[in-house]
């Protein structure tokens, strides 16, 4: 992203906040991983969207009208002694030339200069509960404007939640994030395709995962979106499996659920294919039922239907299957208002995807499914499991499917940003037979 990118963001905000506000954002502090050793450093997102600025010790400071500048970064100091152990520090002058921040201060000097800037606002852009000390100091702000007031001081009256603010503007992506998404979706396509290759009967999951993430580092995305899920066999029915220590077994599938993070956008992909490279019958019965869930809900996304569509579409054509193949019995509309599939499918059909892998957003509006939109990002990833095997058939035993794709909503429909990862039980399979040829 460009500087351009981030000072449009930051006026969208201005536009909403107005005159006599002020909005404060503090980063994500370094967390330790043991002892000495810290895990590796990600801004918060909030703070990455308005600012692009991705160093700890910050503090993000928007002012309305300010005459000097409404964008000001209060950051560490350079340091060449502490640079030279822990890295460049972008300083003042960095966090002017390269971020575009329109002042900035040193972060040892918030106490002094934070309190002249609350002076005389009405509201106060912030929220409360992300980081707990930092709440702290600005509890002993607040006090000490109300507390000065016999001077003439003007205290704040008005705390606003700033999330709040923020993740309906993240909920809809730019033309900049959309590409970003794309990218990272691409990836994550090929990391996909490339843990299809490599999978063979004897082949732990762990070696799985690391040419998956083998894949995403050498195109540029540091880490993955979030923890890589690579379960086969039982382990496919645990939904947040992330253990990945277990050897690959003849006639098991091996679900992948996975994504790269490019440039702070994340992409979500599961698969679900055979070990061995061929689905046995009861295998492909159930996967193509939950493909056909998958296609019916994606077949929903699109401007002026409401969140929860995609996943009643999914719920229907799952029941429905269900039904056919014995797994449930009785009438179809009792058992989908019981809810009697969640004990095969437990989760909902998708979330928001975007700078978090569950991104922000409200689902709901005045107690109603919001309606879809275009520049909105969402999963689409029914699933079957079948962890309980009592009194059903040994075939179905410990099946574990999930289909997931990344879809935007566009002005006249969607397009699936991760269409390129094969899905198609023959694809799969002629994937995976070339390799072993």
């Amino acid at each position: 992203m460009n500087k351009k990118e981030f000072a449009r963001r930051r006026q969208r905000l201005i536009d909403i906040m107005g005159e006599d506000s002020i909005a404060v954002l503090p980063n994500a502090k370094v967390s330790t991983r043991n002892r000495d050793v810290d895990y590796i450093f990600r801004s918060d997102s909030n703070f990455h969207y308005l600012s692009g600025f991705d160093e700890p010790e910050s503090v993000l400071v928007i002012v309305p009208g300010r005459p000097h500048g409404e964008f000001l970064i209060f950051c560490r100091e350079r340091d060449l002694d502490k640079e030279i152990w822990d890295g460049y520090r972008a300083g003042q002058e960095g966090a002017i030339e390269k971020y575009g921040a329109d002042d900035s201060y040193p972060y040892s000097d918030l106490n002094d200069i934070l309190p002249g800037l609350l002076e005389g606002k009405e509201k106060v852009y912030y929220t409360m509960g992300n980081v707990p000390t930092f709440d702290h100091r600005m509890v002993g702000w607040l006090n000490h404007l109300r507390n000065a007031s016999r001077q003439g001081m003007h205290s704040p009256t008005e705390i606003v939640e700033l999330d709040h603010v923020l993740n309906e503007l993240r909920l809809f992506k730019s033309s900049a994030e959309i590409k970003a998404m794309r990218t990272a979706a691409e990836i994550s396509v090929h990391a996909h395709i490339r843990a299809m290759q490599f999978t063979q009967v004897g082949k732990w999951e762990y070696q799985v995962e690391a040419e998956i993430i083998h894949e995403f580092m050498k195109n540029d995305c540091r880490s993955p979106a979030y923890p890589s899920i690579v379960g086969g066999g039982e382990n496919g029915c645990i939904l947040h499996y992330i253990e990945n220590d277990h050897k690959l077994k003849n006639n098991d599938l091996l679900l992948i659920d996975a994504g790269a993070e490019y440039d702070y956008y994340a992409a979500d992909i599961t698969r679900t294919f055979p070990v061995n490279g061929k689905y046995t019958p009861a295998q492909k019965a159930l996967y193509n039922l939950v493909l056909d869930s998958q296609k019916a809900a994606i077949a929903e996304v699109k401007p002026g239907n409401h969140w929860n569509q995609p996943h009643e579409a999914a719920v229907r054509v799952l029941t429905e299957g269900l039904l056919e193949l014995g797994l449930l019995n009785g009438k179809l509309e009792t058992l989908i208002e019981k809810e009697q599939y969640r004990k095969f499918y437990m989760h909902r059909t998708g979330h928001w995807l975007g700078m978090d892998v569950h991104d922000v957003g409200d689902y709901k509006i005045g107690g109603e499914w919001r309606l879809l939109e275009p520049g909105m990002v969402l999963t689409v990833e029914p699933g079957l499991y079948v962890r309980n095997p009592e009194n059903i058939a040994k075939k179905w035993h410990f099946i574990g499917i999930r289909i997931e794709d990344d879809v935007l909503v566009t002005k006249t429909g969607n397009e699936v940003l991760t269409q390129g990862a094969p899905k198609e039980v023959d694809e799969i399979e002629a994937l995976m037979a070339a390799v072993k040829l």
